[in-house]
């Protein structure tokens, strides 16, 4: 149980969630070729889940001091985990993902894909270390990463076997997957900072310099509630021009109620949030909001199915 929790591993279940559903709930049902079989996706998805959670592991190496203020029951280091164990599992998880990633990459004749766990690897050792406490930077690589564990699907999965016969139907599709990873990217950008709002108190007696640190708790508030306006503004858009107009009601009716809505429902009670319970409660909302609009390839790939 203590390395469940030290790997926060329902982080890692969503995450492997995320990933299986863009392949079988979408290019799967596409009239395309893939470049990796079953298995390989496999190990693709194994490879990112365990570099994310050597990422959780050096996270909590570092944030004891930190956790103990803000959260002292999520800390496991020193408590059931000693830190010297704890290096050995982030060494372990880091050397097997990248080594899974090094396999994969040269299976698919692709031998310089490889680089891109090693930078995942090496920019969640970074951001531990050094990045989180300095303001913004932080919370844009943790987005930045989500954002790349949607994009790394159609590296690995279109890119290979793309072509001058199905360049354009190829382009559409990975357009597709990075409109979703800048979803992710906005909505967990914001999430990051409602956490450093939510863990300000800690953050401070360690020395570290997060927005709220440096503006204070209510104007960090707004710089949330102002970015929020835009994926908010952005889904609005894209639920018109892409559901309404091609007659997906139900798809449409999904992103009003399960996205929409809860982005409205955040934007409205962040301007009465005051206590650190109150914002954790956002941060939750933001997470919900965040696997809800993921699974929306799903309900959008069954309107089609069903519509056609």
């Amino acid at each position: 149980m203590k390395f469940l929790k030290l790997i926060r591993y329902k982080n890692l279940l969503m995450l492997a969630f995320m990933q299986v559903l863009f392949r079988y709930a979408f290019l799967k049902q596409q009239n395309i070729p893939l470049a990796l079989n079953d298995w390989q996706y496999g190990l693709l998805v194994l490879s990112t889940v365990l570099l994310a959670a050597a990422g959780y592991v050096i996270n909590n190496i570092y944030d004891v001091a930190t956790d103990n203020i803000n959260k002292p029951e999520d800390v496991v280091i020193g408590k059931g985990i000693s830190e010297t164990a704890g290096y050995n599992i982030y060494i372990g998880l880091n050397i097997t993902g990248v080594a899974i990633g090094f396999l994969l990459s040269n299976m698919i004749l692709k031998p310089g894909f490889a680089s891109l766990f090693i930078l995942i690897a090496s920019l969640l050792y970074f951001y531990a270390t050094t990045l989180k406490q300095i303001m913004i930077l932080g919370n844009l690589v943790v987005a930045i990463l989500l954002a790349v564990s949607v994009l790394i699907i159609g590296v690995f999965d279109l890119f290979p076997v793309t072509n001058s016969e199905n360049q354009a139907q190829m382009a559409s599709l990975f357009s597709i997957l990075t409109d979703y990873a800048l979803f992710a990217f906005m909505v967990n950008f914001i999430r990051e900072i409602i956490k450093d709002i939510e863990d300000v108190n800690g953050d401070y007696n360690q020395g570290m310099n997060t927005l709220p640190i440096a503006i204070g708790i209510n104007r960090a508030a707004k710089i949330a509630l102002g970015f929020a306006i835009i994926p908010f503004i952005s889904c609005l858009l894209y639920i018109n021009t892409y559901f309404i107009k091609h007659g997906l009601f139900v798809a449409a009716f999904y992103a009003f109620a399960f996205v929409l809505a809860p982005l409205l429902y955040f934007i409205v009670k962040i301007f009465s949030a005051k206590s650190k319970k109150d914002f954790h409660h956002l941060s939750t909302v933001l997470k919900l909001i965040l696997f809800f609009g993921i699974l929306s390839i799903l309900v959008i790939n069954l309107n089609i199915k069903y519509n056609a």
